[in-house]
This record gives C-alpha cells, sequence and structure tokens, in this order.
C-alpha cells in the first residue's frame, strides 16, 4: 500500500474527512509533496512553526544534542545543560516573579500541571474559565472547554469548573474566595482570534488579587513573538501567577512549560513529594531546540517586524465577501459569514499551493498564522491568492 492508503488503515482518525495532504519535506516557509508542488503556509502547523521549518541554528543545536545524550533519567532529577540554559533564557526575558519552569511536552500538559499547582498551592477546588476558549484536549483540559458539544461525549468530567465570557467585566464578580485560578487565553485564538478589551486583563488581574485566586494566562498560541512581543501578556500591562507556553517555543520539536515564582512552584515538591512528574518532559533535544528557537527570537528582527506585516495584511485583505479581519499580529482571522465560505476559500487555496485553515469554535472565519519569518512579498502572494478565491464565491 501506498502512504495515503496506510494513513487511512492505521493511523487512528480525529474527523471523517482528513485533509490527507501528503508532505515529503519543508524548507522555511514551503511545504512539498511528493511531485515537488509547494505550498506556502500560512497557518505554521497551528502557530507552531514560527521561524518556519527546519530553521538552520534549530537544526544545529538539534544535532548537537544528538552527540550528546538523549533521554536521561525522569525529569527533575539530573542536572541537564540544555534544560538550565533554557530555563534561565526564559527566567531572563520574563518579569519577576516567574523566575520557575517546570518543562513538559505540549500545551495541554501544561495546562493539566498548572490546574494542579493551582489547586496544592490554595487548597481550594474550583477554576474558572472563558467561554470558547481552548487548553487541551486531555480530560483535565477538556474539562475547561465550553461550548460542552466537544466533551459531552466524555462527561463526566472534572467538577468544579466555572465558565464566564472573555472581557466581560461584571462577570468577574464570578472570581471568589473559592476559587483556586482562574485560566484565560492572553488572546482567544479558537474564537477567531478575540484580543481583550477596556483593560480586561488588568481588571481580571486585579479581582483575582483580591481574592487569592492565581491567575494563570495561556500563551501556547500567542507566545513566542507571535503577536508582536515576546510574550503577548506584556502588551496588556498585566502579569499572571502562572504561565502556561507550548507550540511555537521548541521551533518545531514537541516541548511545553508553565512558568510561575519559585515560592509557588515549591509546594509540587513537597506534602507529597514527586507532585507532579514527567518522563519525557524537558526532553534534552527538545530543550536544545527550543534554546536555539528562543536564542533566534531574541537575536533577529522577526519580532519587531510583525507589526508591519500584520499591517501590511489589513491593507491587502479588501474584498466585499469579507466581513472583518481580526487580529493580534500575525494571528490573524477573516470573517467571511460561513462555514461554506470558508471551505470554498481553504481548498482553492490549497490547489493554488497555499495552506489556510479554520477555527475551532469559529467556523466562519479563516486562520491566518504564517512563520513569522513571512516576507513582504510572501504577503502579497498569499493575499492574492485569498483574493482570487473570494472571487469565486
Amino acid at each position: 500500500m501506498n502512504p495515503r492508503q496506510l494513513f487511512l488503515q492505521h493511523l487512528a482518525p480525529t474527523s471523517p474527512s482528513p485533509l490527507m495532504l501528503e508532505i515529503e519535506r519543508a524548507e522555511g516557509m514551503y511545504l512539498y509533496d511528493p511531485a515537488g508542488k509547494a505550498y506556502l503556509d500560512l497557518i505554521a502547523g497551528i502557530s507552531v512553526s514560527n521561524l518556519g521549518h527546519r530553521h538552520p541554528r534549530v537544526l544545529t543545536a538539534i544535532q548537537t544534542q544528538l552527540d550528546r545524550y538523549l533521554h536521561t533519567l525522569v525529569y527533575g532529577e539530573y542536572v541537564l545543560d540544555p534544560q538550565v540554559q533554557l530555563a534561565k533564557l526564559l527566567a531572563d526575558n520574563l518579569p519577576d516573579p516567574l523566575e520557575s519552569v517546570y518543562f513538559v511536552n505540549s500545551g495541554t500538559e501544561a495546562t493539566e500541571g498548572a490546574m494542579k499547582l493551582a489547586k496544592r498551592y490554595t487548597g481550594r477546588a474550583e477554576i474558572v474559565a472563558c467561554k470558547r476558549a481552548y487548553h487541551g484536549s486531555t480530560q483535565g483540559a477538556a474539562s475547561l472547554m465550553w461550548p460542552k458539544e466537544f466533551t459531552q461525549a466524555y462527561h463526566p468530567l472534572l467538577p468544579g469548573i466555572r465558565h464566564i465570557e472573555f472581557n466581560c467585566t461584571w462577570c468577574l464578580q464570578e472570581i471568589t474566595e473559592n476559587t483556586a485560578a482562574v485560566i484565560v487565553e492572553t488572546v482567544q485564538a479558537e474564537w477567531g482570534v478575540r484580543p481583550p478589551v477596556n483593560d480586561y486583563l488588568k481588571k481580571l488581574r486585579e479581582r483575582c488579587t483580591e481574592v487569592g485566586a492565581l491567575l494563570i494566562l495561556d500563551e501556547i498560541q500567542v507566545g513566542f513573538g507571535r503577536t508582536g512581543s515576546l510574550f503577548a501578556f506584556v502588551q496588556y500591562g498585566v502579569v499572571p501567577d502562572v504561565l502556561l507556553l507550548a507550540k511555537a517555543m521548541g521551533g518545531g520539536m514537541p516541548i511545553g512549560a508553565f512558568v510561575s515564582s519559585k515560592a509557588i512552584m515549591q509546594v509540587l515538591s513537597e506534602n507529597p513529594i514527586l507532585g507532579h512528574i514527567t518522563t519525557f518532559g524537558g526532553h534534552p533535544v527538545c530543550c536544545a531546540a527550543a534554546l536555539a528557537n528562543l536564542q533566534t527570537l531574541l537575536d533577529t528582527s522577526y519580532i519587531a517586524e510583525v507589526k508591519a506585516k500584520e499591517a501590511l495584511f489589513h491593507q491587502l485583505l479588501h474584498h466585499p465577501k469579507i466581513r472583518e479581519v481580526r487580529s493580534a499580529g500575525l494571528l490573524m482571522a477573516m470573517d467571511l459569514g460561513s462555514f461554506d465560505a470558508v471551505m470554498k476559500v481553504i481548498q482553492y487555496c490549497l490547489a493554488q499551493g497555499l495552506i489556510s485553515d479554520w477555527f475551532l469554535f469559529n467556523t466562519e472565519s479563516v486562520r491566518i498564522a504564517p512563520p513569522l519569518i513571512i516576507t513582504e512579498a510572501e504577503i502579497k502572494q498569499a493575499c492574492g491568492v485569498i483574493l482570487e478565491a473570494l472571487d469565486k464565491l
């Protein structure tokens, strides 16, 4: 059987109709199929490949670490240079008191770890999350999800979860002395890119401080430069108690983290010891890749160029079929008003060698989230194809 047949035969499905785009190789802004056709990547593996595919510095770091050692022992016992150097560089680029890093394998694991941390630190059981936010698919993270159409088949999930509306200030009264933590995305991504407005995050920070709840900011999708700063929360004048990271962290390798103060994080190590453990979290190769990825973002102008590239997309994406373009840096949602229109645009673009996507909680918008390395010429090329697709609706 050929690879497509093997895919259908042996890979567990996630939808009845997978995209079935077969990838032979990738480089920079492009994916290539077995026939050599190039696809300009406008979604970066869902905000993962911020430096594009196979960035040379990331590859070199991976290759160098491969010659040293791979897995050694369950995370947290040995002193491994890639881990400690990455943790230090993260801490150096985060505000106080975000200084203690717990490495995991993915965003959903970062969420799970942060939920345990909040319950252990506060001694409370209730967690408040926002409607139409996505924090992962494991049972704890999925418990935070609303609407429940994506989780109903797996109930009962965790008890003690309450949901509020994002950007709703009067809803903050739902956060009480019973609340262990409030977990929100700094920018709601899967709702079709909804940034905070009217000092919402500042008011949320004040309410959490007032009642003694931890504020957990999920930057799994918007971190590492996507919104025009290394971390999105710095644009809104707040500092969380816990920060969640993953996706673009590893330059294409699987890694995530939750970050907090040393005082808060310390509780996972006592009463009981080993309060949270992971076998492969902080894998040396993944940490080496993530370190090179972060160093490259800090050494180059890619993050500084995000706002100008965002503006160019806005300048070019004008069409009667576009209702609105919402954005937070190079995370953008082009609202077309219907799922049918979205799918027609996605399919036309794919046929023309342009990869786009839609959103989990917003099926009326096309996702645009390219690698930060995209050039002005590539933006113009991509927008030209999108406008052609819209002409055919």
